[in-house]
């Protein structure tokens, strides 16, 4: 059977040095007294004037950090004791002491221990002994708490720093995106007027005309929309999103066909509708899609597939192109992260299309995720929930 340690034992094995007789007045002077689970015994910043032993149970001391983080510093047990400060220093509470299980503690008060301190030079001695190795204890939680914080300051920076530079390559990207379609359009505009261009060659610049003002035109709607989706609520209703899907693809045919990608589609039967905003949605599949063929530059197969099961619907957007990075798939849904090349192949775009998808797919809450193998392609699911699916089911 295990020997219980009582509070004259403690009280030698806590300060060495003090007398037998001196700890046994200290025992005999204190009150015992057990406390329940959860009782804060010691609060932090608060003016208090008892020492504590603890006999039975444990209590667990914490510090407030930064206003509002709450951190463990540690657990003590029987044997151990907590508020030393308060017996020779009029110092507020260093931290919070709270019981975690029912706990008895002898309990000694700073009257009585200023009168000890008076006529005994032995507890004087101890005690500064045990102070001054707490205060190193302190000192050496408090080197860490700064290496902690030094090293969060340095990753916000480092972070505020990647922002900085990618919005710089943002501004800088958009600037490109829209001059380079906006030079060739006013070039053939200026061609035609001067009466240049005849028979094929006409409507060749015409359509070249248009498809770069539609480049401009769907880049100004990004960045439009980019910015309402910080200001305007959507609104949900059930979306078919097999027929939104059918039209995308036929959006994005001609698309395919200039870069030798072959679409298919696949809708399962009796698909059932999602809650969602249409017009969100739809501008996601068509990021997806036009992803899947502008990433496919030396041809291939890009594939949509809708299906279901009984929570959720998924549509999947697969190509056989050059894949994705291992390195960039961390920051692949970042707001301006572009990839610009891959396996030697150069590419445009303004780096908001996937930030965009991921946003409007966590505003619908669903879940967007990505597989890809570099040199081989990539696969982009997105889940959303069945209209008629209990709204706590999905994705619990």
């Amino acid at each position: 059977m295990n020997h219980q340690a009582s509070p004259y034992e403690i009280i030698q094995t806590a300060f060495p040095g003090v007398t037998p007789a001196e700890a046994q007045e200290m025992a005999s002077s204190g009150e015992v007294q057990t406390y329940p689970a959860g009782e804060v015994l010691c609060h932090e910043g608060a003016m208090e004037r008892k020492f504590y032993i603890i006999l039975e149970g444990e209590v667990q001391v914490t510090k407030l950090i930064n206003e509002s983080e709450v951190r463990v510093l540690k657990n003590l047990g029987p044997g151990d004791f907590f508020g030393e400060m308060a017996l020779i220093h009029n110092a507020p509470r260093a931290a919070s002491v709270t019981t975690v299980a029912p706990t008895t503690v002898l309990e000694i008060h700073k009257d009585f221990f200023d009168q000890l301190l008076r006529r005994s030079a032995s507890v004087s001695l101890a005690m500064v002994r045990e102070v001054s190795r707490r205060l190193r204890e302190n000192d050496e939680m408090a080197i860490e708490d700064l290496r902690l914080k030094s090293k969060e300051l340095a990753m916000a920076y480092q972070q505020l720093a990647e922002q900085e530079y990618a919005q710089h390559e943002f501004l800088s990207t958009v600037a490109h995106e829209l001059r380079t379609p906006l030079t060739a359009a006013y070039g053939y505009l200026k061609a035609i007027r001067l009466g240049m261009l005849h028979g094929e060659a006409f409507t060749s610049a015409l359509d070249t005309t248009l498809r770069n003002l539609h480049k401009i035109i769907s880049l100004v709607n990004d960045i439009l929309f980019l910015q309402e989706m910080d200001l305007i609520l959507m609104e949900f209703e059930p979306v078919d999103i097999g027929a939104l899907a059918a039209a995308v693809v036929e959006r994005q045919r001609e698309h395919a066909q200039r870069n030798r990608v072959g679409l298919s589609l696949y809708i399962a039967p009796d698909l059932p509708k999602v809650m969602g905003d249409a017009r969100s949605l739809e501008r996601v599949v068509n990021i997806l899609l036009d992803n899947a063929i502008k990433f496919s530059p030396n041809g291939g197969e890009t594939r949509i597939q809708v299906d279901y099961d009984d929570d959720t619907v998924s549509l999947v957007v697969s190509d056989t192109g050059v894949g994705i990075p291992a390195e960039a798939m961390p920051r692949l849904f970042r707001r301006f992260f572009r990839l610009d090349e891959v396996g030697g192949h150069l590419f445009t775009g303004s780096g908001m299309g996937l930030s965009i998808a991921k946003q409007v797919i966590d505003q619908h809450g669903g879940r967007i995720l990505v597989e890809s193998e570099l040199g081989k392609g990539s696969n982009f699911t997105i889940l959303l929930q069945r209209a008629d699916a209990r709204a706590d089911s999905a994705f619990s």
